[in-house]
């Protein structure tokens, strides 16, 4: 992956991470559990996204 798009990943990944935190928290209402699994639904598709562009770059470079 290129750094911007590892960066991007990473974030991705961290805040996912964040989520599954608070979903797991006894605190977190039924409402905000929702909320965040529509965020994590989006953010899913961004990382997919990342990971696929990623690996069509690689068959799309030239070899040398």
């Amino acid at each position: 992956m290129s750094l911007s798009d590892s960066s991007n990943f990473s974030e991705v990944s961290k805040r996912l991470g964040e989520i599954l935190d608070e979903v797991k928290s006894k605190d977190t209402s039924l409402e905000k559990s929702l909320d965040l699994f529509d965020e994590a639904i989006v953010l899913g598709a961004q990382a997919v996204e990342l990971v696929d562009q990623e690996a069509l770059g690689e068959y799309e470079s030239p070899s040398e």
